[in-house]
């Protein structure tokens, strides 16, 4: 009987499945014990032509992050909410973090999921890019995320995180790659937000729990002006360094 039948039985292979693969951090093992062998769909002929896009810039290894990527959404699509809130950051948290400057030689670049899994790295922006992008197409509502620019204290840096509200007076979580852990905003007082925007709106943030003054449309922000461009366009930025040697 298909699988899609039995969510039951899909949300405890997810649990079993994170304790043994997420939580090494290790791509041959997410790739080599992939959700495909519980679970398998085939590719469409967009995600065909993504995967061959990546490929032919990044190199195999990276169509293969990219493959691996669209198999796990099609098994997050089984599980709650929760489950996909933690199979995402997990998912994108085993990419390496690099400064941009360092990755893109620009001072500032926000890359789309196929660019942050085609270089295998990114910076906080990226992570929090892919993970909220990811989480759309799994049914997560625009209105629940919000990519939220921090002050990261600790760090003595400017940050970025995924917030995401169960209900619009709830207290987001936060998807962090610094800290993995997915945690209530009272729990981080290490972040100390600035402004937060989704696909819609742009508002300024006072605390983490608030949920900020309207400021207007998110299309006020170049940086995400020029993302959504390139990835209308299926535009492909070549990185400075390559992290799959």
């Amino acid at each position: 009987m298909p699988l899609k039948s039995k969510p039951h039985m899909a949300r405890e292979h997810w649990t079993r499945f994170t304790r043994a693969t997420f939580h090494t951090g290790r791509w041959v093992l997410l790739a080599g014990l992939s959700m495909a062998g519980f679970y398998s769909q085939a590719l469409n002929t967009t995600e065909q032509k993504w995967i061959a896009a990546v490929t032919a810039t990044y190199g195999e290894r990276a169509g293969q992050r990219v493959n691996t990527w669209r198999e796990n959404i099609d098994f997050f699509k089984l599980l709650e909410e929760n489950e996909k809130l933690e199979g995402i950051n997990d998912f994108f948290n085993q990419l390496y973090f690099v400064d941009d400057i360092d990755l893109w030689g620009q001072k500032d670049y926000w890359a789309t999921p196929l660019e942050f899994l085609g270089s295998n790295a990114g910076d906080c922006e990226d992570f929090t890019i892919a993970k909220y992008f990811s989480l759309i197409e799994l049914g997560v509502s625009d209105s629940k995320l919000r990519l939220v620019y921090v002050k990261a204290i600790e760090l003595n840096q400017f940050h970025m995180v995924l917030a995401y509200y169960k209900t619009p007076s709830s207290e987001p979580l936060i998807l962090d790659n610094i800290n993995p852990k997915i945690m209530k905003a009272s729990k981080r007082p290490d972040l100390l937000p600035i402004y937060s925007f989704n696909g819609k709106n742009l508002w300024l943030m006072k605390s983490a729990n608030a949920n900020g003054q309207l400021a207007g449309d998110s299309s006020r922000l170049s940086l995400w002006n020029d993302l959504r461009s390139r990835e209308k366009t299926l535009k492909l930025n070549k990185p400075i360094i390559n992290y799959d040697e």
